[in-house]
């Protein structure tokens, strides 16, 4: 790592879940490429694919695929088996900071490593959130979850003591990974496409077609949007529950945008109740935040989120927000322009969606954008992570010369 200062820093990301035909973990490395390029750093992405070759990227820096076996269950996404293959393109990169982008394989592949570096495991997710907690919230406690979890914090707390730091993407993780005692967790903020979403983009013939999908003529009925993959852990469902429980007492809209591998369900669930609307995916950018900027409020359900991006989004268009207590949205939610409700209850959902539709909306919109305007971009993000990196190169260089 001698010379830093003369060179550009060298990372690489061993990415376990990189996928050509992935979703949001290609999106994040695809803008760190592109950040990199033009923030003076030599970025590498180690992946699993079905051979080894090198890939210059078109965004800048490379991806590196090291051959590997399909996933059984997901096809677009092969496993990393052969340590010995990723140590080797580890020693030839000798990288000025190696990450672990997952918890799992390529974690335990990059602590194995022989070679010197900054090491930072980077947490894109909290398993136990994620699933134990989407599974049993509303049975038993979120700490009693925990501890049931041991075993589980057990691995990640001595899997991170292999790592110099934990990085995550909010404060709500930091200071939870922090409570089980992993390997000093630093938060780094997402970074939101801010320029994309406006309140100005509010469109009243947007509004009244979004309001005719849910089955509503009258222009005045409140319309609810939700932006979530269909997966049980976006508790799509607590969201329908609520605006079931709502349409006894006035008509109310939601629209919601996303699919996923729980389309089936959420789709039965969502025809069975008055109002709700699945448009499905909608990958125009521009159009998605038309729909953000024509609607009245978000309402979110997913609670492990390490960030909330969709969240941001819709407060970047300048919509106040109706999130659980938990995980990324909470984060970002504040009370001069959202209400928050406990994770996983639709009564408590429904109670603060009243609330928020309750109180005057132009006070929450202008609230809703001075909160956006404090969000990062993600240049800013990434110039934060890098910036942190190098900090710790120069401190690792430091000593070893003392």
């Amino acid at each position: 790592m001698n010379g830093m200062a003369a060179r550009p820093l060298k990372i690489v990301d061993v990415a376990e879940f990189y996928s050509e035909r992935g979703g949001g973990v290609r999106t994040y490395i695809r803008q760190k490429l592109a950040a990199a390029a033009t923030l003076g750093v030599d970025m590498t992405i180690v992946a699993p694919g079905p051979f080894t070759t090198t890939e210059a990227s078109t965004d800048g820096g490379r991806i590196r695929w090291v051959a590997s076996p399909r996933e059984p269950f997901d096809p677009r996404y092969f496993r990393f088996t052969d340590a010995a293959a990723v140590h080797a393109v580890l020693d030839e990169e000798a990288p000025d900071v190696v990450e672990a982008s997952s918890p799992w394989a390529g974690a335990r592949v990059v602590a194995r490593w022989r070679g010197k570096a900054f090491r930072a495991l980077v947490m894109h997710m909290d398993p136990v959130a994620v699933y134990p907690h989407t599974a049993l919230d509303g049975v038993v406690s979120a700490d009693t979850v925990d501890r049931a979890c041991g075993w589980f914090w057990h691995y990640l707390r001595q899997l991170s003591r292999r790592f110099d730091q934990t990085i995550v993407a909010g404060d709500w993780l930091a200071a939870r990974l922090a409570r089980f005692r992993l390997q000093q967790p630093v938060a780094i903020p997402f970074g939101i496409e801010k320029q994309l979403f406006s309140p100005a983009l509010r469109c009243p013939d947007t509004r009244r077609a979004m309001l005719a999908a849910c089955g509503i003529d009258d222009p005045d009925t409140p319309l609810l949007i939700a932006v979530s993959r269909h997966h049980p852990e976006k508790r799509l469902s607590v969201l329908i529950r609520a605006v079931a429980r709502l349409r006894h007492q006035r008509p109310i809209g939601l629209y919601i945008v996303g699919d996923g591998p729980a389309r089936a369900a959420i789709g039965r669930m969502a025809a069975r109740v008055p109002g709700v609307s699945l448009a499905g995916v909608v990958s125009d950018r521009r159009r998605l935040a038309t729909l953000l900027a024509s609607a009245d409020a978000f309402v979110h359900g997913g609670a492990a989120e390490t960030f909330g991006l969709a969240v941001g989004e819709a407060l970047c268009a300048g919509l106040p927000l109706v999130t659980p207590d938990r995980g990324g949205a909470a984060d970002i939610a504040r009370p001069d322009f959202a209400e928050t409700y406990r994770a996983g209850d639709s009564r408590a959902c429904a109670a603060a969606i009243v609330r928020l539709l309750a109180r005057p909306r132009a006070p929450l919109v202008d609230a809703a954008c001075l909160a956006a305007g404090r969000l990062w971009t993600p240049h800013q993000h990434f110039s934060a992570l890098f910036e942190h990196y190098r900090r710790q190169v120069r401190e690792s260089e430091a000593l070893a010369a003392a």
